[in-house]
């Protein structure tokens, strides 16, 4: 329980750091929002140039202690601001609207990865050797290969020549978007090739890394002692050797999962997929800030969730880390 209330403070301790970086960082660069709108429309009047001050709460808005204590003021109450390129959408709004894409592609596709990789590095393991075990250098190569140039190839290949997925987008023009059955199948259909790619690069590292601390598992006197008690190798492998061995793969997931929310920025750039990477893309070439800021500080949150997430895994799933923090 110790363990548990220590982590915590050092979670609110880095979210405050979050929270503040993300507020000074932008303030310290060159320009700002504003600076940003009136070089849009250079016709605005000072008074309308007061009124977007006042809106993205920068300029002479008190000082900048005060400036930060009303940024916490609306940070507490969700408000993080209007986007300066889709004015007068909320950041809160933006974002409503593109992660759900994000977490459904980059999201789905960090699970399937995660599972097959550390099955088939369990299998791997247990049949050193084999042919599953002799293929590893091909699925390494794959990991190695740029996913954004793996998914060019996949583009060429089965969008432009086989015509089997489409090429860009994350569901056909003209639809609306609904929980009707034609609309779902398209954003499903436009999903697939990315996903499938990020899975082809991705799953070799899970497969690697479990196959690795897998057979060092196994030369434990407690696996051993098992094997000699005459168990089944299904029990053996999954009950004894497998639950230690993938320890350091779930604090290797609850990293990836955090930075699901992060999307495969190169990917939906090209695949043009409406998510949260060609979201913040946008929002840099265009200068804006609060959509930018709020971005980062919604990666930052959802790495500090998982990994305090995989903190409390570690606790149920290892029972020595019980045993040394009662001493």
């Amino acid at each position: 329980m110790r363990f548990l209330v220590r982590r915590l403070g050092f979670y609110l301790v880095a979210a405050w750091a979050a929270v503040t970086v993300n507020f000074f960082i932008p303030r310290a660069m060159p320009g700002n929002a504003v600076d940003s709108m009136m070089a849009k429309f250079p016709n605005l009047q000072p008074n309308a140039q007061k009124a977007l001050e006042a809106e993205f709460g920068v300029g002479h808005q008190g000082s900048l202690l005060h400036q930060y204590w009303i940024y916490l003021g609306n940070l507490a109450h969700l408000n993080l601001g209007t986007s300066v390129s889709l004015y007068p959408d909320k950041v809160t709004s933006v974002l409503a609207t593109t992660v759900p894409w994000t977490l459904a592609l980059v999201g789905t596709a960090t699970v399937i990865s995660f599972a097959l990789g550390t099955l088939l590095g369990i299998f791997a393991a247990w049949r050193r050797g084999g042919w599953l075990d002799r293929s590893l250098p091909a699925f390494t190569f794959l990991q190695a290969t740029p996913y954004f140039f793996l998914a060019l190839i996949a583009i060429e290949f089965f969008s432009s020549d086989l015509h089997i997925f489409p090429i860009s987008g994350g569901y056909t023009l003209g639809l609306l978007p609904g929980w009707n059955w034609t609309f779902i199948w398209s954003a499903i259909d436009h999903s697939l090739l990315p996903a499938l790619t990020i899975i082809a690069t991705s799953m070799a590292g899970w497969m690697l890394q479990m196959r690795n601390v897998t057979i060092t598992t196994i030369g434990e006197d407690y696996v051993l002692a098992a094997q000699a008690k005459g168990l089944s190798s299904r029990r053996v492998i999954f009950t004894y050797a497998a639950r230690n061995a993938i320890l350091p793969n779930i604090a290797g997931f609850a990293l990836a999962i955090g930075f699901v929310v992060a999307g495969a920025l190169v990917m939906e750039i090209v695949f043009s997929y409406p998510g949260v990477g060609l979201t913040l893309l946008n929002a840099v070439q265009a200068n804006d800030y609060p959509l930018t800021q709020g971005i980062f500080l919604v990666i930052s949150f959802a790495v500090l969730i998982a990994c305090m997430l995989a903190d409390l895994v570690y606790v149920f799933a290892d029972p020595r880390v019980r045993t040394r923090q009662a001493y």
